[in-house]
């Protein structure tokens, strides 16, 4: 099936209040046409030089999300233009977010990354820290905080998986409640978006039932 299919047949599938990232990373500037041509305008890469690379040569009403894990030296490369970074795991990335974005005289929009998989190799912050992280962004004029993402464990067990999904809009939901406002919550890839949408996700990123298979 063609990209053009894939995203037309996902545009309708999927709920229209739930983001849809194209997860780009990867895959040429032609097949990223060829989404953006069937309507895709947000994408997402894991890797800051090639996001950079295809920002420059793509066109200029595409949002760039970052997906990847982050590292805080090249933070600079992508605050001029970066729509959301998804990946914020530590107070040390959240003040270099913010010193990068006041020099491009921007707010740089990002989702605090929680950890809810049982994996050691997964990033993120825990629950407590998490509140601590949000405390602590507020004394940050020119970072975001839009809402949180997690990735779930990457596994064949579907009750554990949506158990997971469930505990990260637990948390969400209860920060809601404490007045923070948090309007996204990124949690569903390729494998379990439809779980992560019944739970309450509202942005997926999808690469594979795009493109097809990675590119390595």
């Amino acid at each position: 099936m063609s990209i053009a299919k894939n995203i037309t047949r996902l545009l309708q599938e999927v709920p229209q209040h739930v983001e849809l990232v194209a997860v780009s990373k990867t895959k040429s500037k032609e097949e990223i046409m060829q989404a953006y041509d069937a309507g895709q305008r947000v994408f997402g890469e894991n890797k800051i030089q090639d996001m950079t690379r295809k920002q420059e040569e793509l066109p200029k009403d595409i949002q760039w999300h970052m997906i990847g894990h982050v590292q805080s030296n090249k933070v600079k490369y992508m605050a001029p233009y970066v729509a959301l970074i998804h990946g914020v795991d530590s107070p040390k990335l959240l003040k270099e977010i913010n010193k990068q974005a006041k020099k491009n005289k921007r707010k740089i929009p990002c989702l605090l990354q929680i950890h809810i998989a049982q994996e050691d190799s997964k990033f993120g912050f825990s629950t407590e820290e998490c509140k601590q992280a949000i405390q602590m962004a507020t004394a940050l004029p020119y970072v975001q905080i839009k809402g949180l993402m997690g990735m779930a464990t990457f596994t064949d067990d579907q009750k554990q998986i949506a158990q997971e999904f469930a505990g990260l809009k637990k948390l969400h939901d209860r920060l809601i409640e404490q007045n923070i406002p948090l309007e996204t919550l990124s949690m569903g890839m390729s494998s379990d978006y439809p779980s992560a949408i019944a739970k309450g996700s509202n942005m997926i990123r999808v690469g594979s039932k795009i493109f097809g298979p990675r590119n390595y």
